[in-house]
């Protein structure tokens, strides 16, 4: 189970939700989803879940938020489990991040993925064999190192 890239919460929670402002990310997200070879984790599928019926301004329903998870159902998913909690334990102390971080982090680097796609951490950082990608920066935005 190999995957070129791995998709953060908040890049679901665009596809599935965003609206008005946040119509460009959700163009973007929802281009992901239909292009990349990605995989999601257990906690993605669950943050997706309680962001999307309960912390955005237009929640959907837990119906809705069911069907977008049991389409998401095609992509390889990683399972949790304790051994993966101690990775993501190691993966936080090594390099400084929140647990809830590290297991993102962690996840993408266990199904292979390259690409991390993220807003919520730092756009060209390298965790491993893992590289965070902020999808819905602007051209403008000057290059990180490794971006040229």
């Amino acid at each position: 189970m190999t995957v070129d890239s791995f998709l953060d919460t908040n890049i679901l929670v665009y596809a599935a939700a965003g609206s008005g402002a946040e119509m460009p990310k959700r163009r973007r997200s929802l281009e992901l989803i239909e292009n990349e070879n990605f995989g999601l984790s257990g906690q993605v599928l669950q943050e997706f879940y309680v962001t999307v019926i309960r912390k955005i301004r237009v929640p959907l329903t837990p119906a809705a938020a069911m069907d977008w998870i049991e389409q998401l159902e095609a992509f390889p998913c990683l399972a949790l489990d304790s051994g993966f909690v101690k990775i993501a334990i190691e993966t936080s102390v090594r390099y400084g991040l929140s647990y809830w971080d590290a297991a993102i982090v962690s996840a993408a680097g266990i199904l292979g993925a390259g690409t991390l796609y993220s807003e919520d951490l730092n756009h060209g950082q390298q965790y491993g064999s893992v590289r965070v990608c902020n999808p819905f920066r602007t051209r403008r935005e000057r290059p990180e190192k490794g971006d040229r």
